[in-house]
């Protein structure tokens, strides 16, 4: 049995803001960081973009980029939360800046401020194209001057411990050492990112499997609007699955184009906003086009683009297709549509608590109501820098007295059980992404969902029975989670029966 005070389940900028500022305000108290990689692997460390703020009020207003949320949210975002997030923006950068991010900055020496697509304004703070690693750099730096906090990595968390609806802490698997650890917490905080990787084709790294949100499933959590799924228009093509590379939307902004092997610039077809529509209609106009031409890709072109302010931008994407050969100066990229960001996940209300007592959760795994059916790009990383601070704030200025418990919290029981094949993991993992793919991607309907839904049912069954019977197993528990959050996704496009945002039903008569 391990006691913390509070515990940290992921590493990203949700849970390493928290964890910071907790530290800072109770001293005394200790915080655990758990995290099933290392400590600077998560969603956080690849998001190239940027985050949106109103930094410039001459050109651009708080109302501006509320009303772009909102717009882009397809009439399903909380207004109040747009307007509680966008307004705290301004205080989270200069808090950022304090902690030592650096953010590129252009001739006059102010912040040098890009636009991606749904922006009616450049309104994106960046470090070049590796926004997302110069935030995690800048945090972890500061968690790691904090010294009640432990940073555990390998540790994958495997259950929520609850008692009537309260949450006592988690089993955590050492990865290490194969053991499983009993955490005891009085507050924890489900910050594990994204679910990319159900999908396969995905811009997320590999440890993005839902393990939060199906953790928080099995703890009778309230979850929602799981059909919103984000595909991220723009990854280049690769026929393998895995992590694909990701071509920013700031490029778009920057003045690149969107085109079909033939060399037509097709967006200005289905949306006056062309290029720089935003992510959901960006990437059902390429599947359209996919699907009509039978090719396996589109095109970005950038070759009339001015090279060296580009390289300056974007020297991460330069070099990744100079290594592969691609001259963007003389070259189109080839992209794909791959899924990238979950607009839905665990329910919370403006302080960041889910349904269960004790239990916060920040970040992607969370659903605030920002995003509605569909994510304004660069949005992502303000929502976790506001709903950390709003989780911290909640803890630190209520007086909280633990109840009794009504029962000793039990360690994980340990017993002899034979290892799992590798292969049944790995081959299931593969069948379940097509699955996935196929019939619950970018353009949905309701045959191809039952028929996913029956599979996956029938799937979950088996997992159950197989952990039961085999050794704990960090692929095994990852996979158990996947297919949890495919069934969570197809059930709720089922249930949904207008389309919205990122979400698109075709009826199809039997």
């Amino acid at each position: 049995m391990i006691q913390t005070n509070f515990l940290i389940i992921g590493s990203g900028v949700a849970g390493l803001t928290f964890a910071v500022k907790i530290a800072e305000q109770f001293p005394n108290k200790k915080v655990t960081i758990v995290t099933k990689a290392n400590e600077n692997e998560s969603n956080t460390k690849y998001a190239q973009g940027g985050i949106a703020i109103v930094t410039d009020k001459l050109e651009d207003s708080y109302q501006k980029h509320i009303e772009d949320t909102i717009i882009c949210g397809d009439g399903l975002c909380d207004e109040a939360v747009v307007e509680m997030v966008i307004t705290e923006g301004p205080k989270r950068l200069k808090e950022l800046i304090e902690w030592g991010a650096k953010f590129d900055k252009n001739n006059q020496g102010t912040l040098d401020l890009g636009k991606e697509g749904g922006h009616s304004e450049n309104r994106v703070v960046h470090h070049k194209d590796q926004t997302g690693q110069e935030i995690q750099r800048a945090i972890l730096t500061q968690v790691h001057r904090k010294e009640n906090i432990s940073v555990l990595d390998y540790h994958l968390a495997l259950d929520l411990i609850t008692e009537n609806n309260r949450c006592l802490g988690a089993y955590v698997l050492d990865q290490k050492t194969n053991e499983v650890l009993t955490f005891q917490s009085d507050f924890t905080l489900l910050a594990t990112g994204g679910i990319g990787h159900i999908y396969g084709h995905t811009t997320n790294p590999v440890i993005a499997t839902g393990d939060g949100i199906a953790m928080a499933h099995r703890a009778n959590a309230s979850i929602k609007e799981m059909e919103f799924i984000q595909f991220h228009p723009t990854a280049l093509y690769d026929s393998r699955t895995g992590t694909s590379f990701l071509i920013s939307e700031a490029v778009r902004g920057f003045g690149a184009h969107l085109r079909t092997k033939n060399g037509h610039q097709f967006m200005l077809d289905y949306d006056p906003r062309g290029d720089l529509a935003s992510r959901d209609i960006v990437s059902q106009c390429i599947d359209l086009e996919l699907k009509k031409s039978g090719e396996e890709c589109v095109y970005l072109d950038c070759t009339h683009l001015d090279l060296e302010p580009f390289v300056k931008h974007f020297p991460m994407i330069y070099n990744h297709c100079k290594n592969l050969g691609i001259d963007i100066a003389k070259d189109w990229i080839p992209v794909v549509p791959a899924q990238h960001y979950l607009c839905g996940g665990i329910e919370v209300d403006k302080t960041g608590r889910t349904s269960v007592e004790n239990l916060f959760a920040c970040g992607e795994c969370s659903r605030t109501g920002l995003h509605g059916a569909n994510r304004l790009a660069s949005n992502s990383l303000l929502e976790a820098l506001v709903y950390s601070d709003k989780i911290y704030h909640f803890l630190a200025e209520n007086p909280f007295e633990n109840k009794p418990l009504e029962s000793k919290v039990t360690d994980w029981k340990i017993s002899q059980k034979p290892k799992i094949n590798p292969d049944y993991v790995s081959n299931r993992k593969a069948e379940l992404q097509l699955l996935m793919r196929q019939n619950a991607g970018i353009v949905r309907n309701d045959i191809d969902l039952l028929k996913a839904k029956e599979t996956l049912v029938d799937w979950q069954k088996e997992i159950k029975n197989t952990i039961e019977n085999h050794q704990v197993n960090a692929e095994l528990y990852e996979l158990h989670n996947m297919i949890t959050i495919g069934l969570l996704i197809v059930q709720m496009s089922i249930d949904r029966n207008f389309n919205r945002g990122g979400f698109v039903k075709l009826r199809i008569e039997n």
